[in-house]
Formats: structure tokens, sequence, C-alpha cells
């Protein structure tokens, strides 16, 4: 008996944000695109680095991963990489990155409907050319939401919240693998910002919240992450308290997702873990000092952004232009504690309901 092979009616190609936190952010668009087009298959263009959590999109057909040096044009080896995306024969693509390197991909390609932004000055490489506010930019979900629907409509479009899944027994294996247990509380920390220093909260605030944890929740578990940049800060936080497990630059990202995935809670800066776990609908406290938690906010059934809104924020700067970082230093422990605390009383509470 032969097997017949069901071909996707046609394919969509998302290339997708350079970095993390906004790629987990584009992901309504994903399923707007689903929603409107069910029979297509979407393919996904992004850095290696990006890619696990592509995969974690259940909209996501095929993830290609980009052969190019961040920063560079490299034109010809972009006519060569047109050539294979020109084969996989796309009925359109949306080009999410803002820059004119990326939109040369689908038009070199023969890709007929190319949408996106009109960023660097992108006509006739773009001709579905959306705009946006710049005295009123949407907040990154509504951006790259907006995509999906034609420029004509009005701004005020209604976006379902990210969506990333992690399959139970990759969960199962990866807590296995780094010696945690599924029978105990499970706290993230992620004191890493890629943006820069500005967005750190301080080490002192992230090991004195801590040791209150432990205080509070002898046998819990607290972990950090991040990637190799976060080494330093992590082990500064460690030494200041020896009962955490410091995981950053030690795990890969998809062993990172799996650990949010299995965590009851996740406090964190303005980063892509953040959004991760908002993604996978974790408890999170999302702390943020020179960025607007309006612009990027946790979607979680349970979230708390906490910010002191200061008359110098946000200033969107790498680092802290008046130097006091007040923003962040005058952000105590126990305003994150306070909520961490409810969040981890109403796990336990549940627990013992269960047993």
């Amino acid at each position: 008996m032969s097997v017949v092979v069901q071909r996707p009616a046609s394919r969509i190609l998302v290339i997708a944000p350079n970095w993390i936190g906004d790629a987990v952010m584009a992901q309504p668009l994903l399923q707007l695109l689903k929603r409107d087009h069910p029979d297509a298959a979407i393919d996904v263009l992004a850095p290696a680095w990006v890619a696990p959590v592509l995969r974690a999109m259940v909209e996501v057909d095929t993830v290609l991963e980009t052969p190019f040096k961040h920063g560079s044009l490299q034109l010809r080896e972009r006519w060569r990489y047109a050539k294979i995306l020109r084969q996989r024969g796309y009925a359109a693509a949306y080009v999410l990155p803002n820059t004119l390197k990326f939109a040369l991909l689908p038009w070199m390609a023969g890709i007929k409907k190319r949408v996106g932004y009109k960023g660097e000055s992108r006509y006739g490489l773009i001709n579905v050319m959306h705009h946006d506010s710049k005295p009123v930019p949407r907040a990154m979900v509504a951006f790259y939401a907006a995509l999906a629907s034609s420029p004509a409509k009005d701004l005020a479009l209604s976006f379902p919240k990210p969506r990333l899944e992690i399959k139970p027994q990759q969960i199962e294996t990866v807590l296995r693998d780094m010696g945690l247990s599924a029978n105990r509380l499970l706290i993230c920390l992620a004191p890493g910002a890629e943006f820069g220093n500005a967005k750190r909260w301080p080490v002192s605030h992230f090991s004195g919240l801590a040791k209150t944890i432990l205080q509070t929740h002898p046998d819990a578990q607290i972990v950090l992450l991040g990637s190799p940049k976060d080494i330093d800060v992590c082990k500064q936080i460690k030494v200041a308290c020896p009962a955490i497990f410091q995981f950053a630059g030690k795990t890969q990202l998809d062993q990172a997702l799996a650990l949010i995935a299995a965590s009851d809670a996740l406090v964190s800066n303005d980063s892509g873990l953040l959004h991760i776990a908002s993604a996978l609908n974790r408890p999170v406290i999302a702390i943020y000092g020179p960025t607007d938690p309006l612009h990027a906010p946790p979607f979680s059934d349970v979230a708390h952004s906490l910010s002191l809104q200061l008359a110098c924020a946000p200033c969107r700067q790498r680092e802290c232009p008046l130097v006091h970082h007040d923003c962040m230093n005058k952000l105590d422990t126990e305003m994150v504690w306070q909520p961490l605390q409810a969040i981890l009383s109403s796990h336990r509470s549940t627990l013992s309901a269960l047993s």
C-alpha cells in the first residue's frame, strides 16, 4: 500500500528578530498567520541562538538557521541563500527585523508578497509596507502582530498572548540531568540583561532575595540562569548565597526553556528569559528600570511588573546617564519578595489541597 504524503497548500516565510525576547514577542504573529492560513506551512529563518525558542512554537513547520555573521552584509552569501529559499516556493515573506539586509533575502528569492515595516527605507524590497508611529510606538507584541493584517486597518488590533510549549519528557530529562527534584519548589532567577548594565537589578539585591526565600522555604531550589556573559554576575550571587544552583553559561537554551517551564516562579530583569517564562505561562516577577514595562510586559496569568517610575525613567540607555542607577538600586529586595512570597504561598497551599 502506497503512503500519500500530504503537502502544505503553501509556504510562508517569517524572518525572525535576532533577539530572544523579541522572537518570543513575535510569536502571536505566527498564531494569527496560522489562523488565517491553516493549511500553510510556516518556516522561520533565525540565528542559531534563537532557534530553540522557535522550536517551542507549535505553529512553526521548519526552523531555518541563518548562515550569516551578525552585523555583516555578506551580499554574495545572501544571493546563494536566496536560491535555497526560492526552491522552497514561498507565497509570502514577513520580514520582522527593520534592517535593509534582511529585506534583501525575500526579494532576491523572488517571493512575491513581502511584508514588513519601512525600517531602513526599504521601498521596493518590502511591497506590503507597514508604518509605526515614532512619537507613540506600539508595544512590541502589537508591533509584530499588526503585520498579519492590512496596513490600512486600525492600529488598535487585538492579538493573542505569546505561547511556547515544552514536552513533559524534555522537562523530566533536564531536571534529572541538572540534579533537581520535581517535588520541591523551583525558583529561577535571571540576573542578566543583554541590552546593558542599566537593566540589571544589583547583585546584592538578587543574593538578598535568595537568602530571604531560603529562610522561609529552606527546601527551595533556587537556580541562576543566563548566558556566558552573565557568569561573572551569577558567580557573585553564588558567593553571597552558596545554596544557589549556578547554571548561567552551563545550560543550552533548550535546557533553560525546560527549567523555566518546570519552575514555580521566575524573577528577572527585562530580558529574553523573562519573555520565555511569560510565554510558558509561569508566574513571573519582572524588574524594570531604564525600560518601559508597558512596552514589553509579561503576559503570564500571574505576573508582576515592578518599576519605581522615576522621573528619569524610562531613559532606555545601556548605562545610567546619571550614574546613580536609582531605578534599580532603590527597588529593594522587599518590594520583590512581597509578590514572590504570595506566589510561593499559593503554590504550597495548592499542593497541600491536592495531597
